[in-house]
């Protein structure tokens, strides 16, 4: 069993008898609660488990690790007990990068690969254009979060709130604006490409990267909206993931 409130791994509604298990990374400064009512949408035959980066949420006492490596890392270590069973990986803005990087460990570790990578809203892993936002004071990183449209502007407005959240948003910069990809094979599964069609980050043309980073096939899917479509958007992302889960024994 996940245990929820143990590791990286949260069951919103487990769902033991599903034929597949759909792994969801969050972005930059987010968590598990995300995709919190997610299960609702998807077909019975697939269970969400949601990812708990270290340092926010029921984390909220544990240190984020300082890199790509340390984080992808344990949570391959998480993950790798649970991929007896045929499973699927989501991963929104750096999301979509630390599941790509878990799937490669996973590999390494002779583990069965995913059946699908849906990456949303970010660069192939190899395109990756890193940053010094991290290294920003605290209004450069209020700017961005605006900028993206990450955190409603109320949230922080309360001092300790804010501080508290611009620690872990501040490490998770830190995780993907200095990583860089290893020179590794490219996956085996199917890649699906998710995007908001005004995403100030990232044109269609850039999402394109991911076609090398899999030998399989890959995928565009547009949406209306910017770098966080997937809130407003959320039945036609949903309903787009259940068609994508369905070609793998779901319906």
């Amino acid at each position: 069993m996940i245990e929820e409130g143990g590791g990286a791994l949260r069951r919103f509604e487990p769902r033991p008898g599903a034929a597949l298990r759909l792994f969801c990374f969050p972005h930059g400064g987010g968590g598990a609660s995300a995709y919190a009512d997610w299960a609702g949408a998807l077909p019975p035959t697939v269970e969400p488990v949601a990812v708990q980066y270290p340092g926010r949420e029921d984390r909220l006492g544990e240190p984020v690790p300082p890199d790509m490596d340390g984080l992808a890392g344990a949570l391959a270590d998480d993950i790798a007990p649970f991929t007896g069973r045929p499973y699927a990986l989501f991963g929104h803005s750096m999301g979509a990068t630390v599941a790509y990087e878990v799937a490669q460990r996973l590999r390494a570790r002779g583990a069965r690969p995913p059946a699908h990578l849906v990456a949303s809203a970010r660069e192939a892993p190899h395109d990756e254009r890193g940053g010094d936002v991290h290294r920003g004071d605290d209004e450069d990183l209020r700017a961005e979060l605006a900028r993206l449209g990450a955190t409603p502007p109320e949230v922080l407005r309360d001092p300790a709130l804010r501080t508290m959240i611009f620690g872990y948003v501040r490490a998770d910069y830190r995780i993907i604006e200095t990583y860089r990809a290893r020179p590794l094979p490219p996956l085996d599964c199917p890649v699906t490409m998710f995007l908001g069609d005004r995403d100030p980050d990232l044109a269609p043309a850039e999402a394109l990267g991911w076609r090398r980073a899999t030998r399989a096939r890959a995928e565009l899917r547009l949406f209306p909206g910017g770098h966080f479509y997937l809130v407003p958007q959320r039945a036609a992302v949903l309903a787009a993931l259940r068609r994508i889960l369905s070609g793998h024994g779901t319906r």
